[in-house]
Formats: C-alpha cells, structure tokens, sequence
C-alpha cells in the first residue's frame, strides 16, 4: 500500500470510528447531559482518538477485549457504566471496520461509514418524537397523585392534589444555623 493510500485508509478509519461513537446512544447521553464533568464534548472527541490507537497498538483484538475497553472508558471517563446492551454492538462495529482497513478496502469503510450515519439519524428522530410526552406525564405526576384506599375490605381511587405548604410548615432558619462551608443545619422542632 502506498502511503496516500495508506493515508486516505486511515482517514477514512477514523472518519467510522467517530460516526459509530457519534451513533452509540450511551456514549450520546453522557456528552449530551455533562456525565464527564464540564469538558464532557472534548472527551467525546478525545474517546475517538483514544479507541483508534487502541486499534493499531494492539494486534488480533478480541470482541470481548475491544468491549472491555469501550466500558472502561465510559466507566472511567464519563462515571458511565453501560448496561443497555450496546457495547457488544459497538465493538463489533468497530472491529468491523478496522479489518477492513487492515484490508484496504475503502469502499466497504465508505460503505458502513454511510450506513452507521444514516442510521443515527433515524434514532435521533425517534428520540425527538417520544420525548414529549414522557415530559406531560412527568408534570402530571408531580401535581396530583392517585391515591387507593382500603376501608372496609372496598377499595376505593381518588385523585389527591398535592397539599401546599401552611405557613405553620414552613422553618425559618436563623444565621447561626448556617456553618461557614454553606451547610445549614436542620433542628428538629420543639
């Protein structure tokens, strides 16, 4: 292999691996909700170097070596750990495509590269769709309860409106109660 070609195999390499770890929802909603602290995208971008070196450092990877890799990543650089069944997919994406850069085989990068992508955005539009309404019966939820009742063996729904707070329930709290470091504390009424 030439190195322009060797050049353009790599880039298109690692042009898969970011599309396969911009697709992995688990990864996603780590960077999306900040679960890697305030740099959360740059360790986004830093995961995708981090597994193609991965890659080329280590020879004849296993799936469940590439897996183990993948979780520990998420686990030690997002405090993420990946129960949802992914990982196996995504490591098998991964291996995928590095034997068929090893390969030279371009098109078939291009090919899953194309595929992955197309997919991703199908997921995300879904995702925008049943938000929604998990959010209505979320707000539901926290102004009204049901409430079941047993009285005399018959049991009996009603829906109860959250009670608001009387002033008889509200503490106030005096300045000695808070402590220099910004605790407040709680005493227990008399």
């Amino acid at each position: 292999m030439m190195a322009g070609a060797g050049e353009d195999a790599r880039a298109l390499y690692r042009a898969g691996v970011r599309a396969a770890l911009e697709a992995w929802p688990a990864l996603q909603i780590a960077v999306d909700n900040g679960f890697g602290g305030v740099h959360s995208q740059e360790k986004a971008e830093w995961f995708c170097g981090a597994v193609e070196d991965y890659f080329f450092r280590n020879a004849d990877l296993e799936l469940d070596e590439v897996e183990d890799f993948l979780g520990e990543l998420m686990t030690n650089e997002f405090d993420t750990v990946v129960e949802d069944g992914s990982l196996p997919q995504v490591s098998q994406q991964l291996q995928t495509m590095f034997h068929h850069f090893q390969r030279g085989d371009g098109a078939a990068l291009q090919e899953m590269t194309s595929h992955i992508t197309q997919k991703k955005r199908k997921v995300t539009a879904t995702a925008v769709k049943t938000a929604k309404p998990a959010e209505e019966a979320e707000a539901d939820t926290v102004e009204e309860m049901e409430v079941a009742a047993v009285n005399n063996g018959a049991t009996t729904e009603k829906v109860c409106p959250q009670p608001e707070p009387s002033d008889s329930d509200l503490q106030t709290i005096k300045e000695e109660d808070i402590v220099e470091d910004g605790w407040t504390i709680v005493r227990r009424k008399k």
